[in-house]
């Protein structure tokens, strides 16, 4: 059991982490790129430069498949037409996906902890989302995503003092990792839902805290 009594916020990862949402979103990848036209190899390679850097945002992914994947100009219209795309095909997986077990409970173990999401997923998506999935109110100190990264959200909260330290992040990628550590939080890798290659090996060589998921903290 992990104690989480000297926190004052918490912070959390959306996919993978507070939702079972990695694979829908890998699908999704995957069916956009062949939506576009592009090759079983190209969709695939799409996929792949998603997983290796998981924790970021759609807008640079999309934007690598048109540039290095398809040899194409990066413009506002292919983007948008790629990031429409993307969203309606996740969106109904992620009403319905699983949340974290343990979640709610762990909410209520924490009431003197601030809590809040900073996700590669889009801002105004997932505050709606989260609104819709009622879960919304367990995050007292925001819903945070692209179109800005994780580095640049959480040196803007902690600027604004919004982001109070100490802090713990929950992620489940490298991204997670890296940005959190860079922005003075620690760390928890969850791993049960995580898609990243090689986490075993990552989380020992960096001596990372590990967790099957959020249900195994108390506060």
């Amino acid at each position: 059991m992990l104690s989480l009594k000297s926190y004052k916020t918490l912070v959390f990862d959306c996919d993978g982490v507070v939702l079972d949402s990695n694979q829908l979103k890998t699908r999704a990848y995957f069916n956009t790129a062949k939506s576009y036209g592009a090759s079983d190899a190209q969709a695939q390679a799409l996929v792949d430069h998603h997983v290796q850097y998981g924790g970021i945002s759609r807008y640079p992914k999309y934007a690598f498949f048109l540039r290095e994947i398809l040899h194409q100009p990066v413009t506002d219209a292919a983007m948008i037409t790629l990031l429409d795309r993307f969203a309606s095909e996740i969106h109904q997986g992620l009403l319905s996906c699983e949340m974290a077990p343990g979640l709610v409970e762990l909410h209520k173990a924490t009431p003197d902890a601030c809590w809040m999401l900073v996700s590669g997923g889009d801002q105004s998506e997932l505050r709606k989302l989260f609104a819709e999935r009622q879960i919304d109110y367990m995050f007292n100190s925001g819903i945070f995503g692209s179109p800005d990264n994780k580095d640049e959200i959480l040196a803007r909260e902690k600027t604004t003092g919004n982001l109070a330290m100490p802090a713990l992040f929950f992620g489940d990628s490298k991204y997670d990792h890296q940005s959190s550590t860079r922005a003075g939080l620690d760390f928890i890798f969850v791993s049960n839902w995580t898609d990243m290659v090689g986490w075993q090996d990552y989380c020992a060589q960096n001596k990372i805290l590990l967790i099957n998921q959020l249900g195994e903290c108390q506060h």
